[in-house]
């Protein structure tokens, strides 16, 4: 917890001058560049903007990865969903077989880049109201870095459970250097504290470039209170209301936000559509620039069908949950959601059999075909997740809505299967939870899901298991401990106030 919470002064001032815009003459206008501390940095409105870019950044950190695998797999192998022709990708396979333990890499760069985005937005957070500027400017800054803090620790309550809760810089005399873990309950409470405030920070409807907007802090809180209607809070009825009132007021105002369906599944992966339509917040990347860096991992295994030279099958769908899918379900036909052949690099004129449902939906076409340098941005909230956040939590409430059917219906409709009429409310809950599994697979939204409601999906009769001693297809089964991941070996070693979660 030392190495990777504190410290965070050098590290921001040092990315914020190198990268993020600071001009020849404003930075010749400093006193000593070369010893430049929080309190004589952030006096400007330029620094303002440079402390929040800082905390976007750490968006980034978990999505690339090559032979050894990557982080953002965590929770997709964690689902019992997910194959892999990568065998040494170690850290994918324990988690993969039910073996998990606190040495893994992916847990630990979960722990250090949602950690380091924290630190980010908490010296914003701190030094940016001191700063002579525009109010309303100032106010939409100190919101995008308040949703961006609630991001990240609604990533590392949902992985890690009780988690140190550190809402101001850190230095060496900081009580906070080695911190206590906070419940649950209080780190949800700072989430959306943060998020209502975020509410009100005068935030735009939309923002082309992809930056923090009104509908992406209404949406991430609809979210928010769904889980704290599950479990572990399990708050119930008043919060299932509350996520329903707010998925509301995004579908109320979808035109306002420029929210709607897209009307093909190619739009899901065509870099032309970022930040648009459907896509309510996203990790930004540019080719050439600052490509994604994950196509190596959704490419199947040295099958010599990319541009790319790292070709390594970490990650695609599992056969049983393919076969989950309703007959007909356009989401399933080649090259909408998955593929399973593809031409040749060597002669695009010929296909090849890649024996698997590779993710088409993350692949880039271009950047696989001639440049190897992805322009694809990564979907953290998409409009689909969104509708069925207020179908599930609407029919908690009081049954199904007709606005609840027409959501989840919309999604139906799109992937070409009839829409649900005169469901129990039993029946409408499930066959929410079946679409989100369906049409929001390997997004990082399935095993938050699993754990939320205390499920898993039974590929072989598309029902719902509870989530202890649920069976993965492929043998292994779920036990109480997988309902978090382990603390890294590293910061409890480190900072003997952290407790291990249990059964690591």
């Amino acid at each position: 917890m030392k190495t990777h919470i504190n410290n965070k002064l050098q590290v921001i001032l040092s990315g914020t001058l190198l990268f993020f815009g600071t001009s020849c003459s404003d930075f010749l206008g400093e006193t000593d560049p070369s010893n430049i501390t929080a309190d004589s940095y952030y006096k400007t409105a330029e620094h303002a903007q440079s402390a929040v870019t800082a905390i976007y950044s750490n968006l980034k950190d978990i999505r690339g990865g090559s032979y050894g695998g990557g982080p953002w797999l965590m929770a997709e192998f964690a689902t019992g969903l997910a194959d892999s022709d990568l065998g040494q990708a170690d850290n994918s396979n324990i988690i993969r077989n039910l073996n998990n333990n606190s040495d893994n890499a992916y847990g630990l760069a979960h722990w250090r880049s949602n950690y380091e985005g924290i630190a980010n937005a908490n010296l914003a957070i701190a030094k940016i109201p001191g700063i002579q500027m525009n109010e309303a400017l100032k106010n939409r800054y100190l919101g995008e870095a308040k949703f961006l803090r609630a991001h990240y620790y609604y990533q590392l309550v949902r992985l890690f459970g009780k988690v140190p809760l550190i809402l101001d810089p850190i230095d060496l005399a900081s009580k906070d250097l080695y911190p206590t873990q906070a419940s649950e309950e209080e780190v949800y409470t700072q989430i959306v504290k943060d998020l209502i405030e975020a509410e009100g920070a005068g935030l735009p409807a939309k923002d082309p470039a992809g930056k923090v907007n009104s509908g992406a802090v209404k949406t991430l809180l609809s979210s928010v209170y769904l889980t704290m209607a599950g479990y572990p809070l399990q708050k119930g009825a008043t919060h299932y209301k509350l996520a329903a009132d707010k998925a509301k007021e995004v579908i109320d105002n979808a035109v306002t936000y420029g929210y709607s369906l897209f009307p093909s599944y190619d739009d899901l992966h065509n870099p032309a559509k970022k930040n648009t339509g459907e896509y309510i917040f996203m990790v930004q990347y540019k080719t050439l620039t600052a490509p994604s860096n994950w196509q190596p991992l959704i490419i199947p295994y040295n099958m010599n069908i990319s541009a790319y030279s790292d070709q390594t099958g970490a990650i695609y769908a599992n056969l049983d949950f393919i076969k989950s899918y309703e007959t007909g379900d356009k989401r399933t036909e080649e090259k909408a959601f998955y593929f399973t052949e593809y031409t040749l690099k060597t002669d695009r004129s010929k296909k090849v059999n890649l024996g698997g449902y590779f993710l088409y939906k993350h692949f880039d076409i271009q950047a696989n075909l001639l440049s190897a340098s992805a322009d694809l941005n990564w979907s953290l909230y998409r409009y689909a997740e969104l509708l069925l956040i207020y179908s599930e939590a609407s029919n908690e409430v009081s049954g199904p809505t007709a606005l609840g059917y027409e959501g989840l219906n919309a999604i139906r409709s799109r992937a070409g299967l009839t829409a649900h009429t005169g469901l129990s409310q039993n029946e409408f809950r499930e066959a929410v939870w079946r679409e989100k599994w369906h049409e929001l697979s390997y997004e990082a939204v399935t095993w938050f899901d699993m754990v939320r409601i205390r499920k898993g999906f039974n590929v072989s009769n598309g029902t719902f298991d509870e989530f202890v001693g649920h069976k993965f297809a492929y043998g292994p089964t779920l036990s109480a401990r997988e309902l978090l991941f382990p603390i890294p070996t590293s910061e409890v070693r480190n900072n003997t106030n952290l407790i291990q979660n249990p059964g690591y």
